[in-house]
């Protein structure tokens, strides 16, 4: 038991540091965008999802409205509602307990817990590579935040192609056959002829249409 605790240690530790450097361009675009330092860190805090996060001061800092950018942001948020619903053995407390491990459900702890074969040990890689991430998160968001200020505007370093390189490390893995493949690249289609128009935020809300015939052919 003594090997499986060092492994779940090591393996959580390791993602939670390759997520808090990731932190770090998140709280220095987060300030860019027009976001104080105070304001940056809550939303790490209460938030704590960093696709949606990001989704959210991108839209800010191209020009948009809180209401163009939050729909997008809660959108890529609802996929921790879907993770929830397979992790009913590993969210079994009650309570303010539940509420708060639902608070850490994301990508990586829900991977971690279903990553492991006994019970105890998919709890106990859940709560650990969750901890991990949240404390490195923050402790980046932080960092990079303070640092905006010194660091100035982001293109000038390159930064601003963060977001954009980052939502596509998201959606590779996610392109396992030929259908999904096809539904990827009309939602590009579709954000690339509404862009030159379209408010900043409704070219990637319009280009989840493009999903839909793929998820009522699943249902189907």
């Amino acid at each position: 038991m003594s090997l499986v605790l060092d492994r779940l240690t090591r393996d959580s530790l390791s993602i939670g540091l390759a997520t808090g450097v990731y932190a770090v361009s998140f709280g220095v675009l987060s300030v860019a965008a027009g976001f104080s330092v105070a304001q940056t860190c809550v939303m790490s805090l209460v938030c704590f999802t960093g696709a949606s996060q990001i989704m959210f001061v991108s839209v800010i800092g191209a020009g948009g409205s809180a209401a163009a950018a939050l729909p997008p942001a809660v959108l890529l948020a609802a996929r921790n509602g879907i993770y929830a619903l397979s992790l009913g053995a590993v969210l079994r407390r009650a309570g303010w307990r539940r509420a708060l491990d639902a608070h850490l459900v994301i990508d990586e702890s829900t991977a971690m817990a279903h990553a492991q074969r006994e019970p105890a040990e998919r709890r106990r890689g859940f709560l650990l590579t969750a901890l991990a991430i949240f404390a490195c998160w923050n402790v980046g968001t932080l960092a990079g935040a303070l640092a905006g200020d010194v660091v100035g505007a982001p293109e000038a370093y390159g930064l601003d192609a963060i977001f954009p390189a980052v939502f596509l490390a998201l959606l590779v893995p996610q392109v396992r056959s030929r259908q999904v493949l096809a539904a990827a690249l009309a939602g590009a289609a579709i954000a690339l002829v509404l862009l030159p128009a379209a408010p900043a935020g409704v070219p990637v809300m319009a280009s989840a249409l493009a999903a839909l015939p793929l998820v009522l052919r699943r249902r189907a």
